[in-house]
């Protein structure tokens, strides 16, 4: 955590005008996660769970996850829900969408996948070549697409746009060679697999850091993730819990005390920040935090 940040927490600076106090009654909070296979549609369970515990009346949305989410967010479907850092800075710097942070979960690693047997080894390869890069309202087509642009690829790829399970069966069809997967590593559907690796990334980073800004980052899938002897260098982004704006303080406040009450049994990616640190969590870039969740921070740092 910065020294600029901390001071714009502690005075309160870090947080957007405009949104709502007090409580909701007995509303029912509306919680937007992911795709099946993915690690929102089980972290958000498990916390929708925790909520539950403490009294509060929770409906888990299963979505095509950020960039869903953070529209589910903005016109009064969600009030809360899971994104990756790159779509909810866009949904702030560049749409303007009324939402803000709770956390900074943990780093999701990109993962190009490719069948083992395949004669593809790096990116620039997938010129001309047919290519998933996740479904429409995802974080991952998101990232995918640019990572692609940032390749400087001669030729564009055939794209085509599959969730997890069914990019996992056109690989091994032979329909598309190669894939793109946002999420914790290892990431269960691809770890009970041993016919895929992983592409290397991580010499587009600076490219994507340039254009976009620090919600790219160096990152390392461990080596023996996938069965691979070597650890693979690729491009890692955050995840965020976000909410609406005009989210009660109040209630921001619970839903992000609940998180670090109940972090030992989230169980979050292991990855950087999957244990839920205070320090971790408020390092959201562009996205303001709530004033509710800019408040149980300042509790803990006293």
């Amino acid at each position: 955590m910065s020294i600029s940040r901390r001071s714009l927490l502690l005075g309160g600076l870090a947080v957007p005008a405009g949104c709502s106090e007090g409580g909701e009654g007995g509303r029912e909070l509306r919680l937007a996660t992911g795709l099946a296979g993915g690690p929102y549609r089980p972290l958000g369970d498990r916390l929708a769970e925790e909520l539950r515990r403490g009294g509060m009346r929770v409906r888990v949305l299963a979505t095509a996850a950020s960039v869903q989410n953070l529209t589910m967010m903005t016109d009064g479907r969600a009030d809360a829900g899971f994104a990756l850092a790159d779509s909810a800075a866009d949904a702030v710097r560049i749409r303007h969408q009324p939402v803000s942070a709770l956390a900074r979960m943990y780093m999701n690693y990109v993962h190009l996948v490719v069948l083992t047997e395949s004669q593809v080894t790096e990116v620039g390869q997938l010129a001309g070549r047919a290519v998933s890069i996740g479904v429409e309202g995802s974080g991952t087509a998101v990232t995918a697409a640019r990572v692609l642009a940032a390749a400087g690829l001669k030729r564009p790829p055939v794209i085509s746009r599959l969730e997890l399970d069914a990019s996992i069966e056109a690989l091994r069809a032979g329909r598309i060679e190669a894939f793109f997967w946002s999420g914790g590593a290892p990431t269960p559907a691809l770890a009970a697999r041993d016919d895929v690796r992983l592409l290397p990334l991580d010499p587009l980073v600076p490219v994507l850091r340039r254009e976009f800004g620090p919600v790219y980052e160096h990152a390392s899938v461990p080596a023996g993730t996938y069965g691979g002897p070597a650890s693979v260098p690729t491009v890692g982004t955050p995840s965020y819990l976000m909410c609406r704006n005009s989210l009660p303080d109040d209630l921001s406040y619970t839903i992000t005390e609940t998180l670090f009450r109940a972090r030992d049994r989230l169980q979050a990616p292991s990855a950087p920040g999957g244990r839920l640190d205070e320090r971790y969590a408020i390092g959201t870039g562009v996205v303001p935090l709530h004033p509710g969740a800019a408040r149980y921070y300042r509790s803990v740092y006293g």
